[in-house]
């Protein structure tokens, strides 16, 4: 496609809004995204029954896609910077969707474990893409406003669809519960091949690619952007030596804490510390979800809006992830509480806040070296996600056959240290130099 040049009457006419598009593929991708994360969680009272697995071998089950999905994180991140998300984002669907589909063919524990990790490393540059994708489409000014669009579609897939799936569950067996995401993968791949092309190589009129180009937004990323052949020690030594970078890799831990133990322990909670059936805790499930969607929607727009009127930046990023991290420490809540509504309470209120808080892909593109966003937010999510590894198998180990409490002892603690992290590591929130 011939190439878009910006010139004074193309600035004057009226910028399309192509990047109104990519921010519902990015949107429609992050939900079967974490649907292919959360699945286990709704199948595996079902699976630990029929298999007999005690609370530790779930934990470690829970855990599976964790291992690869953080060990991959740098390799992710390096793929990034060098393969254009056309290419690599499809072709990384279609694979964790394939090994999704199988975990429904099969049925021992062991081939559940080996294909929970294959999808733990197929979506490991998930977020990376996304993160280049909305340094890439979107200005300054709106880039928070589209991380918290997309984000939210984690929260509204699960909240929309987890009813449906442990119905399916219920109605025919766990074992549909992974074809059909699987299926749905695929099928997604293959669409955003066919859709997604870089903003001087889309739909965008000049005027848009100008807008976006003055407004902060890397639109020449893929012509700038060096291509080398590995990464250097300095590359390492720039995004491990930065003080904060560090302050939002652990809070990224901290927050993401949280998330994981909704995607992974919160329907075993419900069905076996709460004594509900399936259909019931898909209902009751999805109730923290759907605050949790709130929480995202509006911390998106709260954080650009503060910005509009003139509040730092740091101000407007940091605010509600702060915010939205001290109202996650209300989960501990649930340990002073038998009833079952004011524990659902709780805990949607703590995941409103962790909603709130998840527009920490923002501070990545705010404070990333240019050339190295992805390796930047590839170990961003490396060391937040190694909370996928820790929480199944902590609470796993934690947790009685007749008590849930230390669980929720637990998440309340890493919860303190992640604000504290924001709080005193972070500061100033200004791009990162890579001397």
């Amino acid at each position: 496609m011939t190439e878009t040049t910006t010139t004074p009457t193309a600035r004057a006419a009226t910028a399309t809004r192509a990047r109104v598009f990519i921010a519902v593929l990015l949107f429609g991708t992050v939900v079967i995204n974490y649907l292919d994360r959360s699945n286990l969680s709704i199948a595996m009272p079902a699976i630990a029954k029929e298999l007999e697995l005690s609370t530790a071998q779930q934990g470690l089950l829970l855990s599976a896609f964790g291992w690869t999905y953080a060990a991959m994180q740098l390799p992710g991140g390096w793929l990034v910077d060098r393969v254009r998300p056309r290419l690599l984002y499809p072709l990384c669907l279609v694979l964790w969707s394939l090994a999704t589909l199988f975990m429904g063919v099969v049925g021992g524990f062991v081939a559940l474990i080996v294909l929970r990790l294959l999808v733990g490393g197929f979506e490991a540059p998930a977020y990376p893409i996304n993160s280049r994708v909305a340094t890439v489409w979107f200005p300054e000014r709106e880039r928070a406003t589209a991380i918290g669009f997309y984000t939210s579609g984690q929260f509204i897939g699960l909240a929309l669809l987890t009813p449906v799936l442990s119905w399916l569950q219920a109605e025919v067996s766990w074992h549909w519960v992974f074809i059909l995401t699987g299926l749905v993968g695929i099928a997604w791949g293959a669409f955003w091949y066919a859709s997604y092309r870089e903003p001087r190589e889309s739909r965008a009129n000049a005027a848009e690619v100008e807008l976006i180009r003055s407004g902060g937004g890397l639109v020449d990323l893929v012509d700038e952007q060096p291509r080398r052949a590995r990464i250097t020690r300095g590359d390492l030594a720039t995004v491990l030596g930065r003080r904060k970078l560090w302050g939002i890799y652990l809070g990224q831990f901290c927050l993401t804490s949280t998330l994981w133990f909704f995607l992974t322990w919160f329907p075993t909670y419900l069905v076996d510390y709460r004594g509900m059936d399936y259909i019931e805790t898909g209902f009751l499930a999805s109730l923290p979800f759907v605050a949790a969607l709130v929480g995202v929607l509006a911390s998106g727009v709260l954080s650009d809006v503060l910005l509009r009127r003139g509040a730092s930046l740091g101000l407007a990023r940091k605010a509600p992830i702060i915010v939205g991290l001290l109202l996650s420490t209300l989960m501990v809540g649930a340990n002073y509480t038998d009833s079952t509504a004011l524990v659902i309470v709780f805990l949607s209120v703590a995941f409103f806040g962790n909603g709130l808080a998840s527009i920490t892909w923002s501070l990545v593109s705010a404070l990333a070296p240019e050339r190295l966003l992805g390796l930047t937010g590839g170990m961003f999510n490396f060391i937040g996600n190694l909370s996928s590894i820790a929480t199944p198998i902590v609470i796993g180990f934690l947790v009685t056959e007749d008590s849930f409490t230390p669980a929720f002892g637990y998440m309340t603690a890493v919860t303190v240290a992640g604000i504290l992290s924001y709080v005193l590591l972070v500061g100033r929130v200004e791009r990162v130099s890579e001397r």
